[in-house]
Formats: structure tokens, sequence, C-alpha cells
């Protein structure tokens, strides 16, 4: 029996993908014990590294519950901005008009090509010179600066792949009723690629909200991560509090995940009800150059 993409092992493929599964999960176990026994040996397993997060409210709510809440609201504005930005972007792109066309591309190019952390130094350095916004504010800004301007040019490749990567016969539909190439674009095609792009494009609000802690490490926002400096000075458990900031990073990833995994399975659920066709490809890999 055959799949698409692969042949159904059998019976001794089975077993050896339970021999190299075992051959895994045993090697696995061997690097977990010497890590842990590793930070024995340099005390950071002693109980009084661990306890304060759950014996001193303190910790949670001076440093990593503040924290938390500026790495959310850094992400959500950088996010607000950037998804309508590059869907703009995207389409422009796809513009037939050349005026329109290779100014985008040039941006989008431009500004993909450059690390965001550049763009949060540029964003801040403009702030500093041209604007009289306050230096307590100037971080956060400076962060959502750089993260707008390089996510909303991955985003839009993204957008612009997803749109490529529906049927022809969608476009040559619409053009057969009559339809212009803008109302095509917003009205037939943008609505069905969205299924397609999901998946990217969650990949990307993920790498925004992660990229917020480039801010707090070289422009003083005080983001989730940035809380480790100061738990650790208080309490001298730097491992033990980078290990429960990771543990709320993925917790918060997760839910992200989480949320748009649902919101994916009711698109595709509506598009099947509804004889929508649409072609699902690797918009990720086309758009970014990376897997997603």
């Amino acid at each position: 029996m055959n799949s698409v993409l692969y042949d159904v092992p059998g019976p001794k493929a089975k077993a050896r993908n339970w021999i190299y599964t075992g051959v895994f999960l045993v090697l696995f176990a061997l690097a977990a014990w010497w890590i842990l026994a590793r930070m024995a040996e340099k005390s950071q397993l002693d109980a009084d590294k661990w306890t304060p997060f759950v014996t001193d409210s303190r910790v949670w709510t001076t440093f990593l519950i503040p924290g938390l809440l500026e790495t959310l609201k850094a992400g959500a504005i950088a996010m607000a901005i950037a998804l309508p930005l590059g869907a703009l972007l995207g389409v422009g792109r796809l513009s037939d008009h050349a005026w329109v066309r290779v100014p985008v591309g040039t941006v989008v190019e431009f500004f993909r090509a450059i690390p965001v952390l550049m763009l949060m130094i540029f964003g801040s350095a403009f702030l500093v010179k041209f604007t009289p916004v306050e230096s307590e504010v100037r971080p956060l800004y400076a962060v959502i600066i750089g993260l707008v301007l390089y996510n909303a040019s991955v985003i839009a490749e993204i957008v612009r792949a997803g749109v490529l990567s529906l049927p022809r016969g969608q476009t040559d539909a619409a053009k057969a009723i009559g339809m212009r190439k803008g109302q095509t674009m917003f009205h037939v095609l943008i609505p069905q690629a969205v299924t397609a792009m999901l998946p990217a494009l969650v990949s990307q609000l993920v790498v925004i909200l992660k990229d917020t802690a480039l801010g707090g490490s070289l422009l003083g926002l005080t983001e989730l991560l940035a809380a480790n400096r100061q738990i650790s000075a208080n309490y001298s458990n730097t491992i033990a509090s980078l290990v429960v900031i990771a543990l709320i990073y993925i917790a918060v990833n997760f839910a992200l995940t989480s949320c748009a995994s649902w919101l994916e399975g009711r698109l595709r659920k509506s598009t099947k009800s509804t004889g929508t066709v649409v072609q699902v490809a690797a918009v990720g890999d086309l758009a970014t150059g990376r897997a997603v």
C-alpha cells in the first residue's frame, strides 16, 4: 500500500523504526542525565534556587508577570501593524503595474535582508534624533518599529506565495464573470489563500513574540527575558529563572499555535462545506527560504 508522499513501511522497516526510536530515547535519556549531573555538581538543582518561584510571590508580581505583559504588549502591537501592512505589500508585489510592483518589491527585499536587531537599533536612533519620544517608552517603540518593518516584509512574501499557490482557474473564473483585478484579489484569491498561508503566518507571529527579547537584551525593554537579570540578582538562580522563563514562552506560544490550529480547522471545514478549492503549498518555504 502506497501513500502519495511515501511508501508505507513493511514489517522490516517498522522494526527498524522501532529500533531507531529506542536508540534515540536511550541517547536522549543519557544526555539528560549528564546535563542534570553537571547541574547538580554546580549546585544548580538545590532547592533554594527553585523554591522562590513557589514560595515568594514577589518573583511573579514584581518581575515575571510585568515582563510577560510587556512582551505581550510589544508583540500584539507589532502583529496588529505588521499583518495588514504585510498583506498590502504582498498584494502590491502581485500588481500588474510595474510602478507599483517594483518599488514595493524593493522595499520588501530591503527590509527582509536586514537583521531585525539592526532595525530595532536604527529605530531607537531615529527616535532619539528626530522625535520627542520619552526615554521611558522609547525601547518599546524601537522594538515595535524593528518588528513591523522586518515581519511585514516576510508576511508580504507569505501572502504573495499563498496567492500564487492557488489554481490558475480561480483567476480565470473571476475574469470570466467580469471581476476586476482588485475584486479578484480581495474577494476571490486572498480569502481562499488564507487557509494555505495560515501555518506560515502563525510561525511568523511566534517569531514576532520571541524577537521581543532582542529589545530587552540591547535596548533596555523590560520584557520577559530581561526579568532574568533582576531575578538572578535577587535570588542568585540564573539557570532556574531561565528555565522558568523558557517554560512561560513555551506556554504562550503553544496557546497561540493552538488557537491558530483551531482557526485553521474551522476555515478548512468552511472551505469544504462551500466547495471552494484550495491548493495548500509550503508557502513558508517559498516566502522565507526556511522551514516553518
